[in-house]
C-alpha cells in the first residue's frame, strides 16, 4: 500500500521520512535477527561443551562390585567451579534423582523427553532461580538380572550465552549504525540535489509577471521535472493565449465602438436641439440605426471571443442542424425579398460544437441576405467533397471581385458600405472552422454570385 502524503510536511521532509524510516526499521530488525542468531550459535556452543562434559564425567563413574567408583580428579572439579559468573554444576544420582555426589541438585529432564542409555539429552531448567542449560545421560550398571540406572548431569549458566550474544550484536550493529549514518547523509544530500530543479522552477514562477508568460527552460532537469515544466508551459501558453485574446477583444471593442458611440452622442445632442418634428424623427432614426449597428457589433465581438476559446467537439448531424438554421432564417429572408432554401444530404455526421456551428451558418446566411440583394436566391447546402463534409451558402448576388476574395476572412474588412455590417461575420466563420479542425473557403460563381464553404473533417 502506497504511503499517503502527510499534510503540513514539505516534500523534502516526506522523502527523508520515507527513505530513512525503512532504514531504521531494517536496522532494528537486523539487531533482533542478529541477537537471535547469536543466541542460537552460543547455545550450540554450550550444548557441544555440555555434551562433551557429561560424556567425560559419565566415563569417570565406574561400577565396583555392588558399588560405584567415581574417579573425578580434584583439579578437574576446580576447573569446572572456578568461574562464578559462568558456573558449571554437576550431579550424579542413582537411581535417577537420588543425589550421590556433585556440587548442586539439578532437576531431571522433562517428562516428554525420550531417554535412552548412554545418549545425552539437553534441556533448560531453573536452578536457584537462574536459567541454566542442562545435559543429562543415563548409564546402566550392575551384574544382576535387572541392571541399575545411574544418571549423570552437567549444567551451565546461560549468562555466557547472553554475554556472547550481546557482544556479537554490538560488534555487528555498531558498524551498521555508522554505515546508516553515512547513508542517511548521502540520502539527504541526494534529496537536496534532486529537489534543486523544483526550487529553480519555483523561483522562475515566483519572478514571472503576467506580462511575461514565456516557457520555462529545464534542459538539465530530471524527466519528472521536465513533465511538470511541460505541463506548466502548456498552462502558461493557454493562459497567455487567453490574455492575448482578451486584450485583442478589448482593443477591437474599444476601436469599433468608439465611432458609433460618438455618432450616437452627436445625433442625440442634435435631436435635443431640434424643434421640427420631421427633423427630430430623422435624427431619432439615425440614433436607432447606430444603436442597432452597435448592438450587432457587440454581438459579433462576443461571438468572436467565444470562438477563440477551447471547444468540445461532440458527434452531431450537421445536415439536420443546417435545416433548422434555414427554417429560422426564412422569415428574415422573406422580409428581405430573398428566396432561401436548403438542399443536399439528409445526414452529415460531424464532430462539432453545436452552438458555434449554428453561429457560423447564421453568419453565412446573414451575410448572403445582407449583400445578395432583393430578388436573389440563397441556398444552404450540405454535401460531401474530397474527404470533407461541406456546409456551404451560395447566392446569385453581385458577388466580389477577384482581389476582394483574398480579404473576406480578415477582421473588420468590408467590401460594401451598406449599413448594418461590421466586417466580422466571415472572420467568425473562419475562426469556427479552425476550431473544428476544418477550413473556410470562398469561391466566385459565374456569371455572378458567391459561395462560402465550411469544410469539416469526417467522423472516424
Amino acid at each position: 500500500m502506497a504511503p499517503k502524503n502527510l499534510p503540513g510536511l514539505s516534500l523534502k521532509r516526506q522523502l527523508l521520512l520515507w527513505l530513512l524510516l525503512p532504514q531504521l526499521v531494517l536496522w532494528l530488525m537486523g539487531g533482533v535477527l542478529a541477537f537471535r542468531l547469536a543466541m542460537v550459535y552460543a547455545e550450540k556452543a554450550i550444548d557441544q561443551s555440555l555434551t562433551q562434559s557429561v560424556r567425560a564425567l559419565s566415563r569417570q563413574v565406574k561400577p565396583l562390585g555392588s558399588g560405584l567408583l567415581v574417579d573425578f580428579p580434584r583439579a578437574a572439579q576446580d576447573i569446572i567451579e572456578q568461574d562464578p559468573q559462568d558456573r558449571v554444576t554437576y550431579m550424579v544420582s542413582s537411581p535417577p534423582g537420588s543425589f550421590l555426589l556433585g556440587n548442586g541438585k539439578l532437576p531431571g529432564p522433562p517428562e516428554d523427553v525420550f531417554l535412552s542409555y548412554n545418549e545425552p539429552v539437553l534441556y533448560e531448567a531453573a536452578v536457584d532461580k537462574k536459567s541454566m542449560r542442562v545435559a543429562s545421560v543415563d548409564v546402566a550398571f550392575g551384574d544382576g538380572p535387572t541392571p541399575q540406572r545411574l544418571r549423570v548431569q552437567v549444567a551451565k549458566s546461560l549468562a555466557l550465552q547472553q554475554t556472547i550474544a550481546r557482544e556479537l550484536v554490538r560488534d555487528v550493529l555498531i558498524p551498521l549504525l555508522l554505515l546508516g549514518a553515512v547513508l542517511s547523509f548521502l540520502v539527504y544530500a541526494g534529496i537536496v540535489r534532486g529537489l534543486q530543479p523544483l526550487q529553480r522552477l519555483e523561483v522562475q514562477l515566483a519572478n514571472r509577471s503576467a506580462a511575461s508568460l514565456t516557457a520555462n527552460e529545464h534542459t538539465q532537469a530530471p524527466q519528472e521535472v521536465h513533465s511538470i515544466a511541460a505541463t506548466l508551459n502548456q498552462l502558461l501558453t493557454t493562459l497567455g493565449r487567453s490574455l492575448s485574446q482578451e486584450k485583442r477583444f478589448l482593443n477591437d471593442a474599444a476601436h469599433q465602438l468608439r465611432t458609433p458611440l460618438a455618432g450616437l452622442i452627436s445625433q442625440t445632442e442634435l435631436a435635443m436641439q431640434e424643434s421640427d418634428p420631421a427633423a427630430l424623427r430623422d435624427r431619432l432614426n439615425k440614433v436607432h440605426t447606430g444603436a442597432v449597428r452597435s448592438a450587432h457589433l457587440v454581438h459579433q465581438l462576443l461571438s468572436l471571443a467565444r470562438t477563440e476559446a477551447e471547444v468540445a467537439l461532440l458527434p452531431l448531424d450537421a445536415a439536420a442542424l443546417a435545416r433548422d438554421v434555414a427554417r429560422e432564417w426564412t422569415p428574415r429572408a422573406v422580409a428581405a425579398g430573398v428566396d432561401l432554401g436548403f438542399e443536399g444530404l439528409d445526414t452529415l455526421p460531424v464532430a462539432a460544437d453545436k452552438l458555434l456551428l449554428r453561429e457560423a451558418l447564421s453568419n453565412l446566411i446573414d451575410n448572403a441576405l445582407r449583400y445578395a440583394g432583393r430578388g436573389s436566391t440563397v441556398t444552404l447546402r450540405a454535401s460531401h467533397s474530397e474527404g470533407f463534409h461541406v456546409l456551404e451558402v451560395e447566392d446569385n448576388g453581385p458577388g466580389l471581385s477577384e482581389s476582394d476574395t483574398a480579404h473576406v476572412f480578415e477582421r473588420f474588412w468590408r467590401a460594401s458600405e451598406l449599413p448594418g455590417g461590421c466586417g466580422l461575420g466571415l472572420a467568425i466563420v473562419a475562426e469556427i472552422a479552425l476550431r473544428h479542425k476544418g477550413s473556410a473557403v470562398v469561391q466566385r460563381i459565374a456569371p455572378q454570385g458567391l459561395k462560402v464553404s465550411l469544410k469539416l473533417p469526417q467522423v472516424s
